[in-house]
C-alpha cells in the first residue's frame, strides 16, 4: 500500500460515514439542530463537502464542483458561491436546508474528484509545498490529512445529532 491508497482509503471512510448520517432523513429533520446555536446535519455535510472541494480543488489545480458542475444554483443558499461555511453564525448555519439527495449527490461529485486526484500522486508530491503563509508551510500530503481529520470530525458531529434525533419524543 502506498501513501496514494491510504489517502484514497481515508477519504472512502469519510464517505462510509457521511451517506449513514444522512440517509433517510428528510429535510426538516436534516435541518434539526439540537439547540439553537448547534450545527444540523444538512449544514455539517453541507460545510465538510465545500471545505472538500475547495481545497482539494486547489490543490489539484482545477476548479470546484460547487460552481463548475451547478451545484451551488441546485442548492440556492443565500451564500456567495465561494462561502464554505467557515466562521457561519447560527443565523447562517439555519439557512442551510437541503434534501439528502442533494447532499449526498454533491458530496459524491466531490468525492469522486477527489479520489480521481489522490489516485494520480506519487510519493514526491505529498512534499510539495501548497501553502506558505503558515509556519512550516503547509505541503501536500498535510492539507489532505488535515482535510480528512476535518472531514471526519464533521461526520461524527452528523451522527450525534442524528442519534440525538432517534431520541426525541
Amino acid at each position: 500500500m502506498n501513501s496514494a491508497d491510504i489517502l484514497a482509503d481515508a477519504f472512502e471512510r469519510v464517505r462510509d460515514a457521511v451517506h449513514p448520517a444522512v440517509n433517510g432523513l428528510d429535510p426538516d429533520l436534516l435541518a434539526t439542530r439540537p439547540d439553537p446555536q448547534a450545527n444540523s446535519i444538512a449544514w455539517l455535510v453541507w460545510h465538510l463537502t465545500r471545505i472538500q472541494d475547495d481545497h482539494v480543488a486547489e490543490v489539484a489545480g482545477t476548479g470546484q464542483a460547487w460552481t463548475d458542475d451547478g451545484w451551488f444554483g441546485r442548492f440556492g443558499l443565500p451564500f456567495d458561491p465561494p462561502d464554505t461555511g467557515y466562521g457561519h453564525d447560527s443565523n447562517r448555519v439555519g439557512l442551510v436546508r437541503a434534501p439528502a439527495d442533494l447532499l449526498l449527490g454533491y458530496f459524491d461529485a466531490v468525492h469522486r474528484r477527489t479520489l480521481e486526484f489522490v489516485r494520480t500522486l506519487g510519493e514526491a508530491d505529498l512534499d510539495r509545498v501548497v501553502d506558505e503563509r503558515w509556519d512550516p508551510p503547509v505541503t501536500l500530503g498535510v492539507r489532505l490529512v488535515s482535510v480528512v481529520a476535518d472531514d471526519l470530525q464533521h461526520c461524527g458531529q452528523a451522527a450525534y445529532v442524528r442519534g440525538l434525533l432517534h431520541r426525541r419524543p
